[in-house]
C-alpha cells in the first residue's frame, strides 16, 4: 500500500476520533489503489457500523472501476489495533465461520496516542492472523 494511501487512511481516523472510523480499500492485482471514506453510522467510540446503502454503494463503485474490494478498515481510539471479539464477528457471515467477504483483509488504525500503529489481520472464522503491511513510495 502507498504511503499517500495510508496517510489518507490515518488521516481519516484522526478527523473522526474520538469516534472509530470506517471505510474500504480498493485494490487490483492484490495492490491497494483507492481509499473509500465511509460514514460510522453507529457514531461510536467502541465500535463501527457501515451504512448498509453507503457500503453496497461504495462496494458497486469499486466494481464499476474493475477493482476488488482488497481491505475493510476502522480505527481504534482507546485500543491496540488488535481485533476485537465484535471486528471478528463483523468478518464473518451471520453465524457460520465463513468469512463475509472472502480475501479481504482488515487493516485497523490505533490512534489512542501520538504514535499511528496500523496493524493488518487475516480473519476468517475465529483464525485471526496478523498479515504484514507493505509500504511503498
Amino acid at each position: 500500500m502507498s504511503r499517500q494511501l495510508l496517510a489518507d487512511v490515518v488521516a481519516h481516523a484522526r478527523e473522526e476520533s474520538p469516534k472509530e472510523c470506517c471505510g474500504l480499500i480498493a485494490s487490483r492485482d492484490g495492490e491497494a489503489v483507492a481509499v473509500h471514506r465511509a460514514r460510522n453510522a453507529a457514531n461510536s467510540a467502541l465500535r463501527y457500523v457501515m451504512d448498509p446503502m453507503e457500503q453496497y454503494k461504495l462496494q458497486e463503485a469499486i466494481d464499476d472501476a474493475g477493482l476488488d474490494l482488497g481491505v475493510i478498515y476502522h480505527s481504534h481510539t482507546r485500543s491496540d489495533p488488535v481485533p476485537s471479539q465484535t471486528d471478528i464477528n463483523l468478518a464473518r457471515l451471520g453465524d457460520s465461520d465463513q468469512p463475509a467477504f472472502p480475501g479481504t483483509l482488515y487493516l485497523i488504525v490505533g490512534v489512542k496516542g501520538d504514535e499511528d500503529d496500523l496493524r493488518l489481520w487475516s480473519i476468517v472464522g475465529n483464525d485471526v492472523q496478523q498479515v504484514e503491511l507493505q509500504v511503498t513510495e
